[in-house]
């Protein structure tokens, strides 16, 4: 097992080394600048269009897909906003420093546009299967737009890999660990009750997934909210102390004291954008997935709403757990969901660990059932719709086993199928910019004329 634990970590690493920094911030950057920081300029649109009609004045005829926009949205925010955001967080200070949080905070900010680019793209190459539901992510657009059928198989295993070996052990152990902490709850006893509820909704597909995530979105990311921004009131006086910490320890992690042993840049960087990828899954390619799902006859639109992905829940979400944390001093000490549970506690002794168990389980939870639709459309595209039903019952059965691993195994596995999903979606989202890039120009413009 220990030498399974090293190969592991040392995957993780290699796959997440300066190749994948430099094409995932290069990627985000480059489409930033072609489209002259949309994603910053049309954030109230971007608002507007993710709640506001669920039609647009669309026919059912136009509308082609399996939920409504709003339900991709909450669908997609299910998908990211999982234990990365609480557990995510918190290793990626205790591995690379607060610094970490900074190029967490410069990845999420130019993945906004990747996102954007990857949605618009999913509606564009999206495709009817035969049993009538809608299918479309970057396997689609590789093998249709650039004609690559092979890199578009290679996406497509990792994708379903990714949330059978990854998403459905890091939710389960991260919640595993909240709750033994917390209620002193045997981890195999909540891996077998989270596999049990996840089955009962995932097993419906993606119209049940889709209802399930619109109510329970909105709900969870208030209370978290809540929890956070009452901690760092009470502690706001290390406000300053903290973003100090985030930004000497992202060019200077020498300066640090503190719990992080052996920071560097490079570890900063390593697990601010590595922890932050498989946070809002920009670059992932998931985007496309999640929002071809959508009924709607524009592709930019949709893009639009694909953006507030990563702005709510890295810019928003991640950034709370990390001022929580670093306000508290709990940066020092435990790591995952455990740290930010502390963090909690010192300012709501009473419960403030319960609402981040709470908190865990609802993100975690909602995570994995979203999750499962990506990987099932994945492992369609290579052996076709019979294996949607088999593929739903290993992941539940997986997510019982993943309670009780080691939480640094289970993040470096995700951090390994992440990183190989990045790399070979960036590749490909390379050669088609300039299709999204004009479609996207040429919406706006005509937007703007309406007004």
């Amino acid at each position: 097992m220990e030498i399974f634990e090293r190969v592991i970590r040392l995957l993780g690493s290699i796959v997440w080394g300066p190749q994948t920094a430099i094409l995932l911030l290069g990627v985000g950057l480059y489409l930033t600048i072609r489209l002259k920081f949309v994603q910053v300029r049309r954030l109230g649109l971007s608002f507007r269009f993710g709640f506001g009609r669920k039609d647009y004045g669309e026919s059912d005829t136009e509308r082609k897909g399996d939920i409504s926009p709003f339900q991709a949205l909450t669908t997609s925010l299910a998908g990211v906003i999982g234990n990365g955001n609480i557990g995510g967080v918190c290793t990626a200070i205790a591995m690379g420093g607060p610094g970490a949080i900074f190029w967490m905070w410069l990845s999420a900010t130019l993945g906004m546009a990747t996102k954007l680019v990857e949605a618009v793209l999913g509606q564009k190459f999206k495709k009817i299967m035969p049993d009538g539901s809608v299918a479309g992510g970057p396997m689609y657009y590789i093998r249709e737009g650039l004609g690559l059928p092979w890199l578009a198989a290679i996406y497509a295993f990792f994708m379903g890999c990714k949330p059978l070996f990854s998403t459905s052990t890091v939710q389960s152990n991260s919640i595993a660990l909240v709750m033994k902490s917390e209620l002193g709850i045997n981890p195999w006893i909540s891996g077998l009750g989270l596999a049990v509820l996840t089955c009962l909704v995932v097993i419906k597909g993606i119209k049940v997934i889709g209802k399930v995530t619109e109510f329970l979105s909105p709900f969870m990311v208030a209370l978290y909210i809540f929890g956070a921004m009452f901690t760092i009131i009470v502690f706001y006086e290390q406000i300053p102390h903290a973003l100090s910490l985030i930004f000497t320890g992202a060019f200077k992690p020498s300066a640090i004291t503190g719990g992080v042993a052996g920071a560097t840049v490079a570890r900063a960087i390593r697990y601010g954008l590595s922890r932050g990828s498989y946070s809002n899954e920009a670059g992932t390619g998931t985007a496309g997935v999640y929002h071809a799902s959508a009924k709607t006859s524009e592709p930019v639109r949709q893009g639009l709403i694909a953006a507030l992905d990563v702005f709510i829940d890295t810019l928003v979400i991640c950034s709370l757990t990390a001022l929580t944390v670093l306000v508290t001093g709990a940066w020092t000490e435990g790591t995952s969901t455990e740290m930010t549970a502390h963090a909690f506690n010192m300012a709501m002794p009473q419960f403030g660990g319960l609402i981040v168990m709470a908190s865990s389980f609802l993100f975690g939870y909602s995570s994995l059932i979203a999750v499962t639709y990506y990987g099932e459309i994945a492992f369609s595209y290579l052996w076709g719709v019979r294996i949607k039903i088999p593929y739903r019952w290993v992941f539940c059965g997986i997510i019982f086993v993943g309670a009780a691993l080691k939480v640094e195994v289970a993040w470096s596995i995700g951090d390994f199928f992440n990183g190989m999903m990045t790399l070979s979606n960036l590749i490909g989202l390379l050669g088609l910019t300039g299709i999204a890039i004009t479609a996207i120009k040429t919406y706006l413009k005509d937007l703007d004329k309406q007004r």
